[in-house]
């Protein structure tokens, strides 16, 4: 009589440790979704916590400033003052007539509502008028800023030149994989690469080459069309951090699932992982799937 209690008790173990154990492992898979969709800036500086739209515009600022062949310094200075003025969101509001990401004012001369409210174009006019601030690059950040933005009190940029320094290093390539984003599988969207191409070589611009159709690569996808990915050539591993940094930031936008660059690839489906080890991810292209 021991003996079968002991057997049951046995058997009871075995099935409660099995079932807890696969509860754990389907905890551990979905833990990354039960705060939802995020993404997190890692860098030697530190580590920012951004949400999908945040981030998209911080690889936004990035991409601008390699177009118009920006130093690092210049995209600090942007980080800062989206921070300040809008936490790098995209506002449709603001003071008076205050729009977008840098809320900029139509009455002010900076443009139409809709064209301060599409991150591409307010970043350029940004740009636009801080190159033309005399020496913009040896002022102080919050000097820097207030002659371009004009706000109530330009003090205020320089508590975000800490954080402004941390985006920089992170989307303008300086340290490579220092960008990751997840979102749960009901945020997945269809896919739109090509759109997603067209807006990154905007931000970018035109000069950012795009192989079509791009030659098919190793790493398990030597049977793939040629027509599944696309790739983007580049010609500098911190250029080639930007781009896989834009894209990451843009995936759930454009229902992008695999990013690959420079031994390390990105996928949908391990997005909280973020950036993990591929031998074959070639270093002069990064493959958007």
């Amino acid at each position: 009589m021991k003996t079968t209690r002991w057997r049951w008790a046995t058997v009871t173990l075995v099935v409660v440790v099995g079932l807890a154990a696969g509860g754990y492992a389907l905890y551990s898979r979905v833990r990354p979704y039960l705060h939802g969709s995020n993404c997190e800036v890692r860098t030697t500086l530190g580590k920012k916590p951004l949400d999908l739209e945040q981030a998209a515009n911080a690889a936004t600022i990035a991409a601008v400033a390699y177009r118009k062949q920006l130093p690092e310094r210049a995209a600090v200075i942007a980080y800062a003052t989206a921070i300040q003025e809008s936490h790098i969101r995209n506002l449709p509001y603001g003071d008076r007539d205050s729009v977008g990401m840098f809320q900029q004012r139509p009455s002010q001369g900076w443009g139409t509502p809709d064209k301060l409210r599409d991150p591409v174009q307010s970043t350029s006019k940004f740009f636009d008028a801080l190159v033309k601030v005399k020496d913009y690059l040896d002022r102080d950040l919050h000097d820097a800023a207030q002659r371009v933005q004009r706000s109530a009190d330009g003090r205020a940029y320089a508590q975000h030149e800490p954080d402004g320094k941390l985006l920089a290093r992170a989307f303008t390539g300086r340290e490579p994989a220092a960008v990751r984003c997840w979102f749960s599988p009901d945020k997945r969207t269809a896919p739109r690469r090509a759109e997603a191409i067209r807006e990154m070589r905007r931000a970018f611009g035109s000069r950012l080459q795009v192989d079509t159709p791009p030659r098919l690569l190793g790493g398990g996808h030597a049977n793939a069309s040629a027509r599944d990915f696309d790739a983007i050539r580049v010609t500098t591993p911190r250029l080639g951090w930007a781009v896989a940094s834009w894209a990451v930031t843009h995936a759930q936008m454009y229902g992008l699932t695999e990013i690959r660059y420079d031994g390390k690839h990105w996928t949908v489906d391990e997005g909280h992982d973020g950036w993990t080890g591929d031998a074959k991810a070639p270093s002069d292209k990064v493959i958007i799937r």
